[in-house]
């Protein structure tokens, strides 16, 4: 289909069939059913609301994208699409230390936003596994959370206000620039997290957190993972409050291994990396040092910072580690922090009634957990009955179906048996208030 009324009104767009192709797709492996007619490299956000006004009245859909990271197909385009580039809005418009915030636009990269904060000695806490290429306004469509959220929280926490782009192409800005504030509805609240359904991010005002006076590390291998998990809720009940606390399973152990070269797997069936951050960096550590101690089969503590990165980078090569093996799903669940072991163990019965390869990676500080399953390890019939058994369990044991990924299209035919009919149905009245044409990325998160 033809867009030549649209496009003449803009400054950058393409039709090319290798360029729809390249931003049809995100990291989720989902196919769509075509290519999408039009892509728009969005400049400002008069290209934003002339794009999503147009569609809307010709009941066009549009797919929202910045650096296509995620992994649940929440910014794949298919047959009749335009898809609304959004990594050109990259301006950090302000950080205003005293105040400890920054105004972005949605197209500026994590990690770039958390150096710029550095400068002024804060940092933005919020730090997903993507950091250094996904977007903020894709964390904020996702409501991104990260290795420090058990300590910092989840975007959501982050986001003080943002500017949206509705369905009819209205601009709406939504917050406030103070730390408090109760004034009408959570409208932030509800479009942090909406997988670009409700309102297209066209800027944010977001919270920063001073960097850490000092950092304390830990890395911790232990027999089992209830061992694990024991000494997380030990540290808790004592009132520690680790920065990160991360957990690997033995078959995610193995395949750091066979990239790397290491003896990591025979040291014990789970890894776990602990840090603690502040003034009371070292004394905190030291204090949960003595609780992994009775649990742990080696524990090993440091505050030099290269030896830290050492440990830290165990936990950043795990995926890596695991790709090497083939295209992977990377699932997203979370469950009761008493439920995580538990888990663990019917991800790994899961694995072997099917005889699907599943890795465990867990944020267990908050009940996180990511089983990443190798496509190619079985048939594709076994695949999908060991990715709907490791959801029908969690949400067994009072767990979700995503903790951070979002839904996009994977996760969508179970949604009624998370959130149930009525409350479904409620999803999909606001949706239609803030998108009357229902053209916002159709057929995603709801």
């Amino acid at each position: 289909m033809s867009h030549a009324g649209l496009t003449r009104a803009l400054k950058a767009w393409s039709t090319d069939p290798a360029e729809l192709a390249r931003v049809s797709v995100d990291r989720s492996g989902t196919v769509p059913d075509g290519l999408p007619d039009l892509v728009v490299f969005a400049r400002d956000v008069d290209d934003v609301r002339r794009t999503v006004s147009y569609a809307a009245a010709r009941g066009v859909p549009v797919v929202p994208r910045g650096a296509g990271s995620g992994v649940a197909g929440g910014a794949v385009a298919g047959a009749g699409a335009i898809v609304l580039d959004l990594s050109g809005l990259d301006r950090i418009a302000e950080i205003r230390p005293d105040d400890a915030i920054a105004v972005v636009e949605p197209g500026v990269v994590t990690a770039d936003l958390d150096a710029a904060a550095a400068a002024h000695g804060l940092r933005y806490a919020p730090d997903p596994a993507s950091a250094a290429f996904s977007t903020i306004g894709g964390n904020i469509a996702t409501n991104a959370g990260g290795l420090r959220c058990v300590k910092y929280g989840v975007t959501r926490d982050a986001v003080l206000a943002v500017d949206a782009v509705l369905g009819d192409g209205t601009l709406v800005r939504t917050g406030r620039r103070t730390v408090k504030g109760v004034t009408g509805y959570d409208l932030t609240g509800l479009l942090v997290g909406s997988e670009g359904t409700l309102g297209v991010i066209v800027g944010a005002t977001l919270r920063l957190s001073p960097l850490p006076a000092a950092t304390a590390t830990a890395g911790a291998f232990f027999a089992t993972a209830e061992d694990a998990v024991a000494a997380v809720t030990a540290l808790q009940r004592r009132g520690l409050r680790p920065s990160t606390a991360e957990l690997l399973d033995r078959a995610t152990l193995v395949a750091i291994d066979q990239a790397q070269g290491g003896d990591l797997h025979t040291r014990g069936q789970v890894f776990l990396l602990l840090q603690t951050d502040g003034h009371g960096a070292e004394a905190e550590l030291a204090e949960a040092e003595r609780v992994l101690r009775p649990l742990a089969t080696s524990v090993e503590t440091t505050t030099d910072p290269v030896v830290a990165d050492r440990l830290v980078a165990t936990r950043r090569a795990a995926l890596p580690a695991v790709e090497r093996h083939g295209r992977v799903l990377i699932e997203d669940i979370a469950v009761p922090r008493s439920q995580i072991a538990g888990t663990v163990a019917a991800v790994e019965r899961i694995a072997a009634s099917t005889g699907v390869r599943i890795f465990v990676f867990a944020h267990v500080g908050d009940g996180n957990l990511h089983p990443i399953v190798l496509a190619g390890s079985a048939p594709p019939e076994q695949v999908d009955l060991a990715v709907a058994a490791v959801f029908e369990h969690a949400l067994s044991v009072g767990g979700t179906l995503t903790g951070e990924h979002g839904v996009g299209t994977l996760k969508r035919p179970w949604l009624a048996a998370e959130l149930g009919d009525p409350v479904l149905d409620l999803h999909r009245r606001i949706k239609a208030v803030f998108d009357p044409a229902g053209i916002l990325n159709p057929g995603k998160a709801i």
